[in-house]
């Protein structure tokens, strides 16, 4: 995002709607921090710019144009034709049966609004678990920038793009669980960001698997998710 200066009248009101605090003001104008700024384009797009000083620019180049695909939700990923930071829906699992009995679909969200992340983060995250033998989901798009699945390793050149969030997905045995979020745990001190784990599992006659797993390791589980009740289509 950039700003343009002789439109900007320096009032400060967009400081408080960037969600990676990448604007400040220098004197009397505004400024985007650009190795800040992860393009998500909530400036512009909220119209809190009574100038209308904001540029968005008509095309960015690689790799920045990563930032916009992770974390403007109306950027759509030209490999898979989806908007947003992974497939198009995990939560539907009991519909699509995408993810089979015993079998766990895992995704590890990370970055936040207000905190981000680079993609060296989701690098250093992903090696972890890749060392587990998991299976990356193809269609998404951290998958898509992997050099090398086996390693969970992204191109060196988009390492340090910054961007809001980032969600790598992929599945495994439901039994290997609880070393997925080992593997976490053990290089949490090694990324500068924050980061959650979702596990979607099949319910079996009201059992959970995944969750008996997790808890019978002394792991804290807080159950949600979406119920199919077999309504419409």
């Amino acid at each position: 995002m950039l700003i343009d200066e002789r439109s900007c009248v320096g009032c400060g009101e967009c400081l408080k709607y960037c969600p990676m605090r990448a604007i400040s003001l220098e004197g009397e104008t505004a400024k985007v921090d650009q190795d800040l700024c992860a393009e998500c384009g909530v400036c512009a797009r909220l119209g809190v710019c009574l100038e209308d000083a904001f540029v968005v620019p008509p095309e960015l180049p690689w790799p920045r144009s990563i930032r916009s695909i992770f974390s403007d939700p109306l950027t759509e990923f030209e490999a898979t034709g989806v908007t947003g930071r992974g497939t198009e829906e995990m939560k539907t699992n009991d519909v699509t049966e995408r993810y089979k009995p015993g079998w766990v679909g895992v995704c590890v969200d990370v970055g936040r609004p207000n905190v981000g992340c680079r993609l060296r983060d989701i690098d250093t995250l992903a090696r972890a678990i890749a060392l587990l033998g998991v299976e990356f989901e193809t269609l998404n798009p951290v998958s898509y920038l992997m050099e090398s699945k086996s390693m969970g390793a992204l191109m060196k050149e988009v390492l340090d793009e910054r961007v809001v969030s980032g969600i790598i997905e992929f599945t495994i045995p439901v039994e290997k669980v609880v070393e997925v979020v080992q593997a976490l745990k053990a290089v949490e001190g090694e990324v500068d960001t924050v980061f959650s784990v979702g596990v979607i599992s099949r319910v079996v006659d009201g059992d959970i698997p995944a969750r008996r797993h997790l808890e019978s390791a002394g792991m804290s589980v807080a159950p949600n998710g979406k119920t199919n009740v077999g309504m419409g289509r």
